[in-house]
């Protein structure tokens, strides 16, 4: 009878935590969708604001009635120039990352290789996007190939990098074990190397997704008559600053909706992975 009257006393106060938990929770959900809705909003009029205030020509700067104007009137000429630099961003993207991953593989393997290649590596990765736009032109023609090329050399370094590291940095315990138990070499890379590097991977990942875009971009700028980078330089040339920012807003757009992509995709894979709290 005790036992039964000390449940039926803690009852209320366990389902009164319980409601006050799904509350915070629902309440932190809502936060995390507002605030990001409140900034943009607040940015917009802000932008409303100083074009009004100082009287500043369409041509300079265009209001955000006037970009989203543009936005509609131009949607099918925007759409069109997206295509092209979609499949560039992609296409290096995955040509880039793939290339860092059998690469910071080897290099694990095979220290000597890691110890004469990385500083190459290094070296190719400071030369300036503009300046390697130009080379890549002329040897690979005037089509899709360079800004693939370019968005994959933009993509490979920060992925090497922290694929290195994801695949070097194993706890040794774990380690140990794994020889204890005499697993080869392709299992301590499947079963322990490679599901540690995932947290670091993704990470590379969602940089490249977002650099991806900005390398075939940058690559249109050099001799391309499509593409969301001539589109820019079209405008720019045009002093048609409202269909320049409206290009910008839709690479941009495209850039945040490949991070989100690849976001989705990592907590489908790493799913041992606690959430970071705020």
């Amino acid at each position: 009878m005790t036992a039964t009257a000390d449940a039926s006393l803690l009852a209320p106060d366990v389902s009164a935590a319980e409601a006050e938990f799904l509350r915070r929770k629902r309440r932190e959900t809502w936060r995390r969708r507002l605030l990001p809705a409140a900034g943009i909003l607040c940015a917009l009029g802000l932008w409303a604001a100083l074009v009004y205030v100082f009287k500043v020509p369409p041509f300079i700067a265009p209001s955000p009635s006037l970009v989203a104007w543009t936005l509609y009137a131009k949607f099918g000429l925007l759409m069109t120039n997206l295509l092209p630099t979609a499949i560039e961003a992609v296409s290096g993207f995955m040509l880039g990352n793939i290339a860092a991953i059998v690469i910071a593989t080897t290099f694990v393997h095979k220290k000597v290789l890691e110890e004469a290649f990385f500083p190459l590596v290094v070296i190719i990765n400071t030369i300036p996007v503009v300046a390697k736009a130009p080379i890549l032109v002329l040897l690979l023609g005037n089509g899709m190939e360079p800004k693939i090329a370019i968005a994959a050399l933009i993509c490979f370094f920060p992925t090497l990098v922290n694929m290195v590291r994801g695949l070097e940095s194993v706890n040794p315990q774990s380690m140990e074990l794994m020889r204890v138990l005499s697993a080869s070499k392709t299992e301590v890379f499947f079963k322990l190397r490679l599901y540690n590097s995932l947290p670091y991977l993704f990470s590379a990942l969602k940089i490249a997704a977002s650099t991806a875009v900005i390398g075939a971009i940058v690559g249109e700028w050099i001799g391309s008559t499509t593409g969301i980078g001539a589109l820019i330089i079209q405008a720019t040339y045009a002093f048609d600053s409202a269909l320049l920012y409206a290009t910008v807003i839709v690479g941009s757009c495209f850039s945040m909706a490949f991070f989100l992509v690849i976001t989705l995709i990592e907590r489908l894979v790493v799913r041992w992975q606690a959430p970071v709290s705020h």
